[in-house]
This record gives structure tokens, C-alpha cells and sequence, in this order.
């Protein structure tokens, strides 16, 4: 799949552009993920011990009861529905990692491919099909479906033959799909990557040694890709002090000398101004940057604003993420309120401490109260931005989604898609090979709480 995608070479880019507005090196760099995950998942299935074959052997003569012989492994659950994602046309849609994950795992895919972005969509699907007829793979292993409207999707999650939905979007969205999943007379599960803020602590004594360059870093992050990363920094914490008045000015300033970037499509704009504006209107908030000269239809102003912590308490309006290029920096009283906003929090993707030499033992109240909202905790970085890898995790407690123990990034995504079971007393050859006493496939497996490739 990864050297038909390829193939593809510049048609795919150019109508990757056309369709999204975004530039030939986010499309490109997309791409080389894309390819990178689809590669990854091959090797994980030629390497084979993703299964955790585990096996118990008999014990005929164990007193009072004998023990019969165990083996256990994961299989795949069935037939997948994958929704396309609007802000990542490859990486998160036809061939992205829910696709490439569930495919690993042995299971048939249908994708829901996004209204947004129909023709990247059909492009990566006839690479898909044709690398699964040069594969020998079963007419049907994939398919790809296209509709503006809902319909579509809501009969593919009410379809008995379905029994797993990856998804990425909205909360609406998500939740919207959990819920249709959980009325089904055999609940499914769904796999929901959905909102974020991605909560941002800044301690006093970062601010004091670097608070210039953390705030022309966090500009930056904040409209990357016109702030439509689910990691964008949407929420800024602080304690009330000089320094961080001077950091949001700072961070003013260097925000509106960013020029506005397109956004993905007029209804996501329109909810990026809807949603903006639902945020400003609310009472006690101030703008501190707003950048106001013309831009071109479809291009999103960047804005900042700023609040008390007694009112982002009381407010939860306040909370909830602004898809686009906004960000509200939170001003606290003290630690006890820093700490019991972050208690207070709906789950996110990530959350990031910026600390000063030193100065993280001081706040560890800070960094528990933020490990239990997240699903990623960064120190003195950024959160936009996914290394795919093992030791990723891209998920995090509800609302950003919709099973914490589950990342929706790197090999172990594949666990989504794959459940567990036992054979007891099976005869050997009737085993699969995982499982087999000779182990053909020279697999790693727990034998008698041993980790090994031997036979048996």
C-alpha cells in the first residue's frame, strides 16, 4: 500500500492542495507519515508477537485438580469503519493509522471518507485496492465510501456486520457515534480521538529566566497550521504576577506578526468565527490580540485573550476548544487555584509544564492533578506535534476520547482493533501457528511465564 500511495507521486499532492488549502510541504510531510505508519504496521505483522501469544501447559497430575493445557493470543474483532479526519487528509483518513492499524490487525475496512477531501480520498483508495490485487487479498477487504451528509455513516455503525468504528472530530461527532454504537441490540466499541485544549502550566520562574522566547514559541504553536492540530495550546495557565502580564504581551505582540494562514474549508472557518466569538461575548474576558487587518476569504485571524481564574472556574464555556488559531491564557490567583483548575478540567490529549531549573519539586501537587487529566504530559516543549512511535500515546481521559487506555498513534494502536482468546486442550494441529507446540512463525511467546522463541 505504501509503494501505491507513492506511485501516485504528484497527482496526489496537487489535489491534496487544491483540496485543503494547505501548502506542498505539510501535504508532502503528511505523505511521508502516512507511508511511515503503513510501513511500521508491516514490519509489527511480519514480526508477529503483537498477538502476546501466552501458553500455559498441562499439568495431568497437578493435585486436587488437574491443569488442562491454555494458549491465548489476540484476533481480530471484524470488520472496521473508519471516518476520515478533516484536518489530516492522509495521516488520519483512507490509509491513516486507523486504517493501517485495523488492516494489521486482520481486519476488513470501510471508510467513511470526508466530504472535505473526497478526491485525495478516491486517489489513496486505488492504491489501497490495487496493492490489495497485487497482495491476493479478498474482494472486499477494503472499501471507500463517499457522502456530504450523515446517512452513510450512521447505517455503517448500525450495520450488524461492523463490530469496531475509529473516528476523529469533533466531540458532537464522537459522542454522537458512541452513542449510536452503544444502542445497537451488539453494542460495538468506538475508537473516538475528539477535543482538546491541551492545557499549557507556566511556572514563575520560566516566565523570569525566558518568558520572551516562550512567548514567540507558543505563538507559533498556536497557529500552526492555522491552529488546527488536535495538540494546539488552547489553554494557557499562569500565576497573577508582572512576569506574566509581560508574557501576555509578549505573546501578543508576537502572535499578530504571524500572517494568516487557510484554513481547511468555509464550514470550518465558520465554526472556528462562531465558536470564537461564543468564547469573546463571555463576561469578564478580554482580547488581548486580535489581528484585524484583511485577509483573504477563508484565512483565519489569530486571537488571544485573557481571564481570572475565579471566573474561568465559574465559566465553563471557557473550556471548550476553539478549533483554529485561539488561545486563552488563564490568570491565577495562586497554586491552590492553579491546582484546582487543573482538577477541574475535562480530559485532554496532553498537557504541558514549562518550569524554570529547579523549580518542577516545588509544583508536584501541579504535575499529579494535571498526569490524571492527560493522556501525555510534556515538559518544557510544545504540544503540537506526534512522534510516531512505540512509546507515543495519543489519547487521553473523556472527552479527548473515548477510552484512555488506548492510543490512536503508533504500533500499539492495533490493540484497538483486536481481542483476546483462549483454546483450552485444542489439538496442536488445529491450533494457529501462533500457538502451535513448534512455533513455525519463530514468534516471541510468554511459555510458562517464560518469554521465549523456543518450541515446545
Amino acid at each position: 500500500m505504501a509503494d501505491e500511495i507513492l506511485a501516485l507521486d504528484e497527482e496526489l499532492i496537487q489535489t491534496y492542495c487544491s483540496e485543503t488549502g494547505l501548502p506542498e510541504g505539510r501535504a508532502k510531510g503528511e505523505r511521508g507519515r502516512t507511508i511511515g505508519q503503513l510501513r511500521s504496521f508491516a514490519a509489527l505483522v511480519e514480526e508477529g508477537s503483537w498477538v502476546e501469544a501466552s501458553i500455559d501447559t498441562a499439568i495431568p497430575d497437578r493435585t486436587p485438580v488437574p491443569k488442562p493445557d491454555l494458549r491465548k493470543m489476540l484476533v481480530p474483532l471484524g470488520p472496521v469503519v473508519v471516518f476520515g479526519a478533516s484536518n489530516f487528509p492522509l495521516a488520519y483518513s483512507t490509509a491513516g493509522g486507523d486504517t493501517a492499524a485495523a488492516f494489521a490487525a486482520g481486519c476488513p475496512v470501510i471508510v467513511k471518507s470526508h466530504p472535505m477531501h473526497t478526491g485525495t480520498g478516491e486517489l489513496v483508495a486505488s492504491a489501497i485496492i490495487k496493492a490489495s490485487e497485487k497482495t491476493n487479498m479478498p474482494n472486499g477487504v477494503f472499501s471507500n465510501l463517499n457522502s456530504s451528509g450523515i446517512e452513510v455513516g450512521v447505517e455503517l455503525v448500525k450495520h450488524p456486520g461492523v463490530k469496531a468504528v475509529g473516528f476523529t472530530g469533533s466531540i458532537r461527532g464522537g459522542r454522537a457515534l458512541f452513542d449510536l454504537a452503544s444502542q445497537r441490540e451488539e453494542p460495538i466499541p468506538v475508537f473516538a480521538e475528539m477535543g482538546s485544549v491541551n492545557p499549557v502550566v507556566v511556572l514563575p520562574k520560566a516566565l523570569e529566566e525566558r518568558g520572551g522566547s516562550l512567548a514567540q514559541t507558543y505563538a507559533g504553536s498556536i497557529t500552526l497550521g492555522t491552529g488546527q492540530f488536535c495538540t494546539k495550546p488552547g489553554l494557557l495557565l499562569g500565576i497573577k504576577s508582572e512576569k506574566l502580564n509581560h508574557f501576555i504581551g509578549e505573546l501578543s505582540n508576537e502572535i499578530v506578526k504571524i500572517e494568516p494562514s487557510c484554513m481547511l474549508h468555509p464550514n470550518i472557518i465558520g465554526a472556528y468565527e462562531g465558536n470564537k466569538q461564543k468564547a469573546v461575548s463571555q463576561s469578564d474576558l478580554q482580547v488581548v490580540a486580535d489581528y484585524e487587518s484583511d485577509v483573504e476569504p477563508n484565512f483565519a485571524r489569530q486571537t488571544v485573550t485573557t481571564v481570572e481564574g475565579k471566573t474561568f472556574l465559574e465559566n465553563s464555556t471557557l473550556h471548550q476548544e476553539v478549533f483554529g488559531p485561539y488561545s486563552i491564557v488563564v490568570q491565577c490567583e495562586d497554586v491552590d487555584q492553579l491546582q484546582q483548575i487543573i482538577a477541574g478540567l475535562e480530559g485532554q490529549l496532553t498537557g504541558t509544564i514549562i518550569a524554570g531549573e529547579d523549580e518542577l519539586h516545588q509544583y508536584k501537587g501541579i504535575i499529579s492533578a494535571l498526569q490524571n487529566r492527560v493522556g501525555r504530559i510534556i515538559y518544557n516543549g510544545v504540544p503540537t506535534g506526534v512522534d510516531v512511535c512505540p512509546s507515543m500515546h495519543h489519547g487521553g481521559p473523556y472527552p479527548s476520547s473515548t477510552d484512555s487506555r488506548f492510543s490512536a498513534v503508533g504500533i500499539h494502536s492495533i490493540k484497538r482493533w483486536a481481542r483476546p482468546i483462549s483454546y483450552q486442550d485444542w489439538p496442536d494441529s488445529l491450533l494457529p501457528m501462533e500457538l502451535q507446540n513448534s512455533n513455525p512463525l519463530e514468534i516471541s511467546r510468554l511459555v510458562n511465564n517464560e518469554q521465549t522463541h523456543r518450541e515446545i
